[in-house]
């Protein structure tokens, strides 16, 4: 499954430079969030763990960079017709609040089945919600397609942008200057993934800006396309029969057209967790650096503490992201413990 021309051409243009352009629209917009350590993660992963916590961005997680650098990009002309996106609810809740603070119009359709502290959160930021049967098979590209023809709304895709992908970078180069300070050079960067924007957006800012820094995907198991495909060196798909997981921010059918390419070329070997396992790492963040993680935004801490003989180096960069997690998914997380 190759990149269409138009798309690789696309993929061409995201670069380490268009990252530090969409930092510097998200310069006094989104947050520098934190890079956490506790020597009792420390000692339980067997090497330091250094944990970005996107959890404390605005909206909950990294999803509000790539949001705020896209429509911080349009024009006045684009802004005033609106913009549509479709989300279970992190993405949805970025847009949500991207446009809300440049006065536009937004659209997102989410699943029926989305957590509804989502759905609620993505309502309470000023965005209108069309809700689709996932489940029944209801096609939500359809119904953004068709909001896009019939209200000129412009579509902001989740992953497959090149202003998303550059504005998730914005995280990468935050690592990179506190990675330098607190004396790593050289690790692994384990990162939630779904379609690879944010995975593609830190392999273009440590290219750059770190080089020492390695991008590592990882995925609730069953649902680990991207870990598949970086080890056929080819775009594969998620089965229609995978089995259902708490790691809902994180479910895509298959790897971004335009995300793909980069993280063939400088990311290393995918990882997967099951859902124990992010349950397990969300009671262990919120216990050792008190701070709340949903079960898709845990995975990354998870395989640094149970994935231990497959990561390198005396460090480990763990990206910590998506604190919309409803209340009980996370007494199951703590119960679990």
């Amino acid at each position: 499954m190759a990149a269409a021309p138009a798309d690789r051409e696309e993929a061409d243009a995201v670069d380490h430079d268009a990252v530090r352009a969409a930092a510097a629209r998200l310069t006094g917009v989104a947050r520098e969030t934190p890079m956490l350590e506790d020597d009792l993660l420390n000692a339980a992963a067997g090497r330091r763990v250094l944990v970005k916590a996107e959890c404390l961005q605005r909206t909950g997680s990294f999803k509000f960079r790539g949001a705020w650098s896209r429509l911080s990009a349009m024009d006045g002309a684009g802004l005033s017709r609106g913009v549509v996106a479709f989300s279970s609810g992190n993405h949805a809740q970025g847009v949500a609040l991207a446009a809300r603070l440049l006065g536009a119009r937004a659209v997102i359709v989410m699943p029926a089945d989305a957590p509804a502290v989502k759905i609620a959160d993505t309502r309470a930021r000023g965005a209108e919600v069309v809700l689709y049967d996932r489940a029944g098979g209801e096609d939500r590209d359809a119904l953004a397609a068709a909001l896009v023809a019939r209200e000129g709304l412009t579509l902001v895709r989740p992953y497959d942008d090149p202003f998303v992908i550059a504005g998730q970078g914005t995280c990468g180069l935050e690592i990179a200057r506190q990675a330098a300070a607190a004396g790593v050079a050289r690790a692994d960067v384990l990162t939630c993934c779904g379609g690879g924007g944010l995975a593609a957006g830190l392999a273009l800012a440590f290219e750059g800006a770190a080089p020492g820094l390695r991008v590592r995907t990882v995925e609730p198991e069953g649902h680990d396309d991207m870990r598949r495909s970086l080890a056929a060196g080819r775009r594969l798909s998620n089965p229609p029969d995978a089995p259902a997981t708490l790691c809902d921010a994180i479910v895509t059918p298959t790897p971004g057209a335009l995300t793909f390419p980069v993280l063939r070329r400088l990311a290393g070997p995918g990882l997967a967790v099951p859902d124990a396992e992010a349950l397990a790492a969300m009671a262990a963040a919120f216990r050792r650096l008190k701070i709340a993680l949903e079960p898709g935004g845990a995975v990354a801490l998870a395989a640094a503490l149970s994935r231990r003989a497959e990561i390198e180096g005396e460090a480990v960069i763990v990206i910590g992201s998506g604190g919309s997690v409803a209340p009980a998914v996370f007494a199951q997380a703590l119960a679990a413990a």
